[in-house]
């Protein structure tokens, strides 16, 4: 077992790992975004510099772009998909791998995930789902979200706190159990595991990185087998028991299918909004300026979120493979040929934002980030996760309007995925009026 773990690690991670450190021997700027920690933990003058060096960089491994619409016209282009091909038709590597090292457990990049297939698959697999995030299902979650949010605040007693493992992480875990059907009182558990799996959407990770991100995936999906067991024998109204009511239906959903949509709605709804949230804070108390026009303002506030996520992305990048020969946004590309979008240098791209690194809760285009990707593959739970984190952070800083940092935060150790996994707070409450 182990020995077929070590040639998964090395077909889907060594080998990327040895060209990456071959790259950054050679020089190369966008191989050093993978691997240096100072570059990771601040990587925005980088992505200046490669949207400076041009439109699409080939790096001798992908091609790379920081420029917006350029980044844009490649998700939305039915001439690019998803690095895996149409409906996760795997490439001969990975075909090899299946071989030599076996699958391993489902992950979030691996096919049949929604992030890992296009059409047709794509489209059946979405359309299960997309009821339970539209506009008016979110619309009547906000009040429970509110709840949520102010249970959460009642439990802070202060004076000191961890923003992200007292409240951030928590709110949106327990806002996506509660859609799932999942019990609440295993959020804990379910953060954890999907740290683990946030891991698996980096290439080139350490043995004990793959090895732990392995663990964590197949103790979820081991979970997610007897959950679907209970809702088989207690069916109930939430995403998760119509889902296993598809699978019982000839033709709609396999084991694998089932399985994997399962595990991306309930990671998925978690780990990119407590990335919003906490860097949201972060922001504000490090702008006092922009928290006192939000204070005076409140109808700011959806505005605010957008420029949360365009300023400091949650996701940083996303990749997309040629399906053909073709030309995008005047830039030709060959098939096969993968290009990796930084969305964090997209967001911060000059010919669309003035003044782009600067953080401003009133900027009027604010909403033309792409945040949440664009195209087939626009992020199912955008509102949801605007909707969490305009609530997580107003009612945070209407408890607490003079929330100060206690001590540096901590970064997550993820590329793909940016965010803080601690940050420790001085809690002050609002004084109330005689």
């Amino acid at each position: 077992m182990v020995v077929r773990q070590a040639i998964r690690w090395g077909l889907r991670h060594g080998m990327i790992r040895r060209a990456v450190e071959r790259r950054v021997r050679a020089g190369d700027p966008t191989a050093r975004l993978m691997v240096d920690p100072v570059m990771i933990a601040d990587p925005f003058r980088h992505y200046d510099d490669l949207r400076e060096r041009g439109r699409l960089v080939d790096n001798g491994i992908v091609l790379n772009t920081a420029h917006h619409d350029v980044a844009t016209a490649i998700l939305r282009s039915p001439d690019c998909g998803v690095v895996g091909g149409p409906s996760g038709q795997a490439p001969a590597a990975l075909r090899a791998l299946v071989r030599a090292g076996g699958r391993g457990p489902l992950g979030p990049v691996t096919p049949p995930s929604m992030l890992s297939v296009d059409a047709p698959d794509h489209t059946r697999y979405r359309k299960l789902v997309t009821r339970a995030f539209s506009a008016r299902a979110v619309a009547a979650l906000r009040t429970r979200t509110e709840q949520i949010a102010a249970g959460l605040l009642d439990d802070m007693r202060g004076p000191h706190a961890d923003l992200i493992d007292d409240y951030a992480a928590l709110l949106p875990a327990t806002v996506i159990a509660e859609m799932l059907g999942a019990p609440v009182e295993m959020r804990r558990q379910f953060l954890e595991w999907g740290a683990g799996g946030a891991l698996s959407l980096d290439a080139g990770l350490s043995w004990s990185e793959f090895r732990r991100s392995e663990s964590d995936l197949t103790a979820l999906a081991d979970w997610m087998q007897g959950h679907f067991a209970h809702l088989r024998r207690h069916p109930g109204d939430n995403i998760l028991s119509a889902l296993v009511h598809a699978h019982g239906e000839e033709g709609k959903l396999s084991d694998d299918e089932l399985t994997s949509i399962a595990m991306l709605l309930l990671a998925a709804g978690f780990e990119t909004t407590v990335n919003l949230i906490g860097n949201g804070a972060a922001l504000l108390t490090s702008h006092p300026d922009q928290l006192a026009r939000l204070q005076a303002d409140p109808a700011l506030w959806p505005r605010a979120v957008d420029e949360v996520l365009r300023l400091d992305s949650p996701v940083q990048r996303t990749g997309r493979i040629a399906l053909r020969h073709t030309t995008v946004a005047g830039e030709p590309l060959r098939a096969g040929q993968v290009v990796v979008i930084m969305l964090g240098g997209a967001n911060r791209d000059p010919a669309v934002f003035t003044d782009p690194g600067a953080f401003d809760v009133g900027r009027a285009n604010a909403g033309d980030h792409i945040a949440f990707s664009s195209g087939i593959h626009y992020c199912l739970g955008a509102g949801l996760a605007r909707m969490e984190g305009e609530v997580g952070l107003r009612a945070l800083f209407d408890r607490f309007p003079e929330l100060a940092p206690s001590g540096p935060p901590h970064r997550r150790p993820t590329r793909v995925l940016r965010g803080y996994d601690a940050m420790p707070a001085r809690l002050t409450p609002a004084t109330v009026d005689a």
